[in-house]
């Protein structure tokens, strides 16, 4: 919705932004503006754009008027010249942004598009917001609205109540676990128990003892009979994370587990039948591993009934803001403290950096963030979202990266970004970027 008195620049306005493909309703009163959004309040517009100075209701009172009816509803303010006091006190009051006149027509399309953006971003943190209070749901637990994130969500809930192992691929803290509690907890086992054995964690002396239990006497200080995780888990799911780590003198052990659903315990000779689904995950190629025998090509197809594939975190960008709210809450009420804003420019931020670490490195920078320690933050003055504020942060991110593969050596990162040595000094002096004290 537009609003100006102005005819002449209401139609020329509403024409533009038509052509730029907005839908656009021009009205030239306060009033009848805040008229209309009250009748329209199931279906109200995604921004408005007001001039402040009309006569009857200016643009400050339908600033408040909007958000009295609708919070989440971004007003831009069209400013004259030595309006300027009027629109700080607008950006007070909830105003998103105001423009002066007379102004450039794209650089309102960019304003308007930022503005629908964070509207959009809040509409959907409202909605995970009201999940999470209506109970535990697989959208509050495979968080995104990436395309890869429905995906992944609807063939949890396919494979949930079917007993065929699982297979998890995906990089370091993309959440592999989360996926396995999710195919558990939302599946016919969820009342029996799920353990996880990290395969990786286990040293393989104690393994057999751990996994498949041992009876009394079965070797020095095994006073008494030890039911293993396998049995422990019967009825329910065990997670093999790490699987790739796995020695090879033991995976025939799991195979053979796997094959005939028994376990044998170490000391004893007889088996014990034990009805369990396996969930294994990996962050490398096991069918390559298998190939280069670092790995048994007979577990992996054993184990690879059905693969899921989980997207690293730089894959799908565009689920970063809402992951990153859903933290900094869980933390802020974790610490009980209150919700610390986060600005378009620490958004902006957050989207360009590298997060090897994925979707954990993310929950550990909304803790920082929480607690006033982010390492993860906007380049100095940009701090208003626009897109030199988005390009500074993501020519940080990149400085930052080739310092970190040159180990802190600015000659050599200078020499990988392909600029000279005095010109990445005096970006890094822009960025407050630092090169590691013990590097050369």
């Amino acid at each position: 919705m537009v609003v100006d008195d102005d005819a002449d620049l209401l139609a020329s306005t509403c024409e533009w932004l038509g052509a730029t493909g907005f839908e656009v309703e021009g009205v030239a009163l306060g009033g009848d503006a805040l008229r209309r959004l009250e009748a329209a309040a199931a279906a109200p517009p995604e921004v408005v754009v007001t001039d402040i100075r009309m006569p009857g209701l200016d643009g400050l009172a339908v600033l408040k008027g909007v958000r009295h009816l609708d919070a989440d509803t971004p007003v831009v303010l069209l400013t004259g010249h030595g309006d300027i006091a009027l629109a700080v006190e607008a950006m007070r009051a909830g105003a998103h942004d105001f423009l002066e006149k007379p102004y450039d027509a794209d650089h309102l399309v960019a304003v308007l598009d930022r503005a629908i953006a964070q509207r959009r971003l809040a509409g959907e943190i409202r909605t995970l917001r009201l999940r999470v209070a209506g109970g535990d749901t697989l959208e509050t637990r495979l968080i995104g609205n990436d395309p890869a994130m429905g995906e992944l969500r609807r063939r949890v809930a396919r494979l949930a109540d079917v007993d065929a192992d699982v297979l998890i691929v995906g990089e370091t803290g993309t959440g592999k676990e989360v996926v396995a509690r999710a195919l558990h907890d939302y599946g016919r086992r969820s009342e029996s128990p799920f353990v996880a054995i990290n395969c990786a964690a286990v040293p393989e002396t104690i393994f057999e003892s751990e996994v498949f239990g041992h009876e009394r006497g079965a070797f020095t200080g095994a006073l008494s009979r030890r039911v293993g995780k396998i049995e422990h888990a019967d009825g329910g799911t065990v997670f093999l994370d790490e699987i790739e780590s796995m020695p090879l003198a033991l995976q025939g052990k799991i195979l053979r587990l796997l094959q005939e659903r028994q376990v044998e315990p170490l000391g004893g000779n007889r088996l014990r039948p034990v009805d369990v689904r396996f969930i294994a995950a990996t962050k490398t190629d096991l069918k390559r591993a298998a190939a280069g025998g670092s790995f048994r090509s007979d577990l992996y197809y054993r184990l690879s009934t059905v693969e899921l594939h989980l997207a690293p975190l730089r894959q799908r960008r565009q689920d970063i803001p809402l992951l990153f709210d859903h933290f900094v809450e869980a933390a802020a009420a974790r610490h009980g403290v209150a919700v610390p804003k986060v600005s378009p420019a620490t958004v902006a931020a957050l989207q360009t950096a590298a997060w090897p670490g994925n979707v954990r490195e993310l929950k550990a920078e909304a803790e920082r963030h929480v607690l006033g320690y982010p390492q993860v933050a906007p380049p100095p003055g940009g701090d208003d979202g626009s897109l030199p504020a988005r390009l500074a942060a993501y020519e940080a991110q990149l400085i930052r990266e080739a310092l970190a593969q040159a180990g802190g050596s600015v000659a050599e990162a200078a020499a990988a970004l392909g600029i000279p040595r005095r010109t990445l000094a005096e970006k890094m002096a822009r960025h407050g970027l630092r090169r590691d004290r013990q590097s050369a």
